[in-house]
C-alpha cells in the first residue's frame, strides 16, 4: 500500500506502486481533446445534387413456399415432391440472383427431424434466407 506504517524497518525500501493520479489526468485531457476534435473531422463537401424523377430499380426476390404436412410430405410451391426433386429445386433456386426467400410452413404434428432435414438440404444447396411461417396466436 502507499500508506505509511508504524514499522520503521521498511522506510528505506522503494515504493513499488504506480501513482494513478497523473495517468488519470492524462487520460481525461485526451478524452477532452477527442470530444472537441471529433465533430470537426466530419465536415463533408457540400454538393447540390441534381433532382430526377426516376425510381430506383429494386428487384424483389421471389418467395418459395415450402410446406410439410402431417404425413411428412414436402410441397414446393404447392407441388408434392420427393427428396431428390426438392434438392434439385433448391440447387436451382440458390443460383438465382437475388436468391429467393424460403418460407417453411410445417404442420404442428410433424417431427422436428423432418423439418431439420429440409433445412439442412436448403443450407447445403446454398439458400441463406430461410424463415418459418406460423399462425398468430389468438
Amino acid at each position: 500500500m502507499a500508506f505509511g506504517s508504524f514499522n520503521r524497518s521498511g522506510q528505506g525500501a522503494p515504493m513499488a506502486e504506480i501513482n494513478m493520479i497523473p495517468l488519470i489526468d492524462v487520460m481525461l485531457v485526451l478524452l477532452v481533446i477527442f470530444i472537441i476534435t471529433a465533430p470537426l473531422l466530419t465536415h463533408a463537401v457540400k454538393v447540390d445534387l441534381p433532382k430526377v424523377s426516376s425510381r430506383p430499380n429494386i428487384t424483389k426476390p421471389d418467395n418459395v413456399q415450402l410446406a410439410i404436412d402431417a404425413e411428412a410430405r414436402v410441397y414446393w410451391n404447392g407441388t408434392a415432391m420427393d427428396r431428390t426433386s426438392w434438392r434439385a429445386q433448391m440447387a436451382s433456386a440458390a443460383k438465382l440472383d437475388p436468391q429467393p426467400e424460403v418460407h417453411i410452413r410445417a404442420d404442428r404434428t410433424v417431427a422436428y427431424g423432418k423439418v431439420a432435414e429440409v433445412m439442412a438440404d436448403a443450407a447445403k444447396a446454398g439458400l441463406t434466407r430461410i424463415g418459418f411461417v406460423s399462425d398468430p396466436h389468438e
